[in-house]
């Protein structure tokens, strides 16, 4: 990959020769998945760390591989059009490198650098413009999908919706996503961040209603420090500084929200503000700072956890979960969190919904009127003995019709899986994309194989064939 004029900065080459370096690659790997004999599952390999809490007993490590390393160029930056287009292995820390020189980045750019584009599709990336235009996926326009035949699918709004759509949250469990196209927003070098407190939830709730009515600001999040402390988020894109602050080294962006009333930083660190920790950073100590700071991050925490995967607890896990809670039930999951949970930060992101989208089924969409979500992420809640908290979370869920990403420890039983997640669209779509299911059904990857059981029976998963 060029770069210029900065080592190590991706900039596109001339998009036609991209493509046909792009159309080699994506034939070598359909390829092999049409020349493939064994019925082992597959999973994805990438030149990152899965963006998943890592779990000690993941059948993924012993599936067969199907090496995407190589998917990892930028193909083309439209200015004008706005729209950038990527192979999946591209991480947002090289997209928007690439973009700001242009004075535009991606709509929603997730906290960690090291994040691939193919994996915030597969796997649900959120973040501080969500309240504005919805998930990560919501901004994409069109994607190319190889299938577990081999086949070469072109997906958009228009062609295979359906699979365009499923796409969405399917964990690689329908195909490998081989390209996409998605939206840029126009961006300033800065961003202001200003620090709105509240000392309920109520009055929370209506800030970021109010901000989201009036459209005033580019960039929306918060963190919940207690019952009686909010603590509101606002950005907005600015040509000018009078400072700008770093949280790379010393000081962690997220210990700043409760002791400061604005703060300035670039862009590209405004994005990455909580690559070191969302509501908790290592080293705690200024000394273990100094002398390893620069080396804790997103990327080398997840690596570690991979390679030392044995290491990692076989019982009680910490709880590492994002939840979706519909606005206006908010409350309600709240003072249930408070009273059996009380652990902080909370990191709260408005979301809007755009569609009733359709990875969840009609049943569960009857229950939503809200045309906002707050997620709520909890990062490092200790397990007591005896206590499965990530179940907990799952049934308080269902009582507020809320739901989850996958990305976590999962213990849903099947039927209540299949009542949140649409089984039928789904199978629609695996149908057509994996109908031998080498790469799992979705229920079985994410609920089953992340944790080491056993394949589901023959008929007791989503029938594909």
């Amino acid at each position: 990959m060029q770069t210029e004029p900065a080592p190590g900065v991706p900039w596109p080459e001339e998009p036609a020769r991209h493509n046909a370096r792009h159309a080699a690659k994506v034939e070598g790997i359909a390829q092999q998945l049409r020349q493939r004999t064994s019925t082992r599952p597959v999973s994805l390999k990438k030149k990152t760390p899965p963006h998943q809490v890592p779990k000690r007993n993941d059948q993924r490590r012993t599936d067969e591989k199907i090496d995407l390393s190589d998917l990892d160029q930028i193909i083309e930056i439209d200015p004008v059009g706005m729209t950038c287009t990527v192979e999946p292995a591209v991480t947002f820390d090289e997209v928007v490198h690439a973009t700001l020189r242009y004075g535009l980045v991606p709509i929603i750019v997730p906290e960690h650098k090291t994040i691939t584009l193919g994996g915030s599709v597969a796997g649900c990336s959120i973040e501080s413009m969500s309240f504005r235009y919805g998930g990560f996926h919501d901004t994409c326009l069109e994607y190319e999908l190889i299938t577990a035949k081999g086949e070469v699918l072109r997906c958009s709004p228009e062609r295979n919706p359906l699979v365009f759509q499923m796409i969405h949250g399917s964990f690689g469990t329908l195909g490998i996503l081989s390209q996409l196209k998605f939206r840029l927003v126009r961006a300033a070098p800065y961003v202001h961040v200003t620090y709105e407190t509240y000392e309920t939830l109520e009055a929370f709730q209506q800030a970021i209603l109010r901000h989201s009515t009036a459209q005033d600001v580019d960039y929306m999040d918060g963190q919940i420090f207690s019952p009686t402390k909010h603590v509101l988020c606002l950005g907005r894109f600015a040509e000018r500084a009078p400072y700008v602050s770093r949280y790379d080294w010393l000081k962690a962006y997220c210990e700043s929200i409760p002791r400061l009333k604005e703060d300035y930083l670039t862009t590209y660190d405004y994005l990455f503000r909580y690559d070191r920790g969302v509501t908790h950073v290592s080293p705690k100590s200024l000394i273990g700072r100094a002398l390893f700071g620069k080396l804790v991050h997103s990327d080398s925490t997840l690596r570690a956890a991979d390679r030392f995967h044995r290491f990692l607890p076989a019982k009680n896990p910490s709880v590492i979960v994002d939840v979706f809670v519909p606005f206006s039930r908010t409350a309600e999951f709240m003072d249930w969190y408070h009273r059996e949970m009380h652990f902080y930060p909370v990191w709260c992101v408005p979301y809007r919904r755009m569609r009733d989208y359709e990875w969840l089924t009609p049943k569960w969409w009857a229950g939503v009127k809200d045309p906002l979500f707050l997620d709520l992420a909890v990062y490092g809640l200790k397990q007591e003995p005896g206590r499965n908290l990530y179940k907990e979370f799952e049934d308080e869920l269902r009582e507020v019709n809320g739901t989850k990403t996958l990305i976590s420890y999962n213990y849903y039983d099947e039927q209540t899986f299949w009542s949140i997640w649409n089984r039928e669209t789904y199978q629609a779509v695996k149908q057509l994309t994996d109908p031998d299911n080498i790469f799992r059904d979705l229920y079985t990857k994410t609920c089953r194989a992340a944790l080491g059981l056993q394949e589901q029976t023959p008929g007791s998963g989503p029938t594909v064939h």
